[in-house]
């Protein structure tokens, strides 16, 4: 909102913030509103600044918001009561700081999140503090973010606190140079997956390859087992059959 305002007129902002201007003279040591005949263009032009700053916060607003400061008289009024409505008072501000500030120091990368998602979220609490009156240096941020990543992030980590300036670099460029060293990661999983994945296919080939050539050497084996016991069964009917023929003959000899 402030960056919107601030777009169009510095002054608007003022307004919003500090209150609305009210052109004056000093009279017998007392301060006494002008009449309207009496502005300056340049008093009239600061004056007109919390009406369009009235008619900005108006227009921004739902019929539910707009009924919470429909009885306002200036700018500064109307945000002070949606300040209020939305972010609390000053004592439930300090609540929330307090545990925003344990969330900060107790701040640690989540099993599985990437560098992404802790970007996400650190920025949430940052912005959400610094917006409630917390300050931070850019050194103490990025030891912040280091200290939080875990043990596979240590090699990184090293190298960075000894080539970088951490007093310098900026919260955006570090968590730049942790990303691309996630993307590195990623890919070189990737490929050692692959080819963990060919490596698997050619052993099983290799495998059922052998496997084929072993059930070849057994049937093999099982046709020529099979051959010779079909040749000693040859061989022992054979032998019956002369015998029988012999030993056959010689006893209707004997008996006639």
């Amino acid at each position: 909102m402030k960056i919107f305002v601030e777009s169009i007129d510095k002054g608007i902002w003022d307004a919003i913030e500090n209150g609305h201007f009210i052109p004056k003279f000093e009279k017998d040591g007392s301060s006494i509103e002008k009449l309207w005949s009496q502005w300056t263009d340049s008093e009239n032009k600061k004056a007109k600044f919390d009406c369009i700053a009235k008619n900005i916060i108006t227009s921004a607003l739902n019929s539910d918001e707009f009924l919470r400061i429909s009885q306002c008289s200036s700018a500064k009024e109307m945000w002070d009561t949606l300040e209020v409505t939305h972010e609390g008072t000053n004592d439930v501000k300090r609540a929330r700081k307090h545990t925003l500030i344990q969330e900060y120091e107790m701040f640690k990368i989540l099993k599985g999140e990437s560098i992404a998602e802790v970007q996400k979220r650190f920025t949430h609490i940052i912005n959400h503090l610094m917006s409630l009156g917390k300050t931070f240096d850019k050194e103490e941020l990025n030891i912040k973010i280091l200290k939080c990543l875990d043990r596979s992030w240590q090699p990184k980590v090293t190298a960075i606190s000894e080539s970088k300036d951490l007093t310098s670099l900026t919260t955006a460029s570090l968590f730049g140079k942790l990303r691309e060293h996630e993307l590195e990661i990623n890919r070189l999983n990737v490929q050692e997956s692959e080819d963990k994945h060919v490596r698997s296919i050619a052993l099983k080939a290799a495998k059922q390859k052998s496997k084929q050539e072993s059930s070849g050497e057994s049937e093999e084996k099982n046709l020529s087992l099979l051959s010779k016991k079909f040749s000693r069964f040859l061989k022992r009917n054979r032998n019956k059959e002369a015998n029988k023929e012999r030993y056959g003959n010689k006893k209707t000899s004997d008996f006639n």
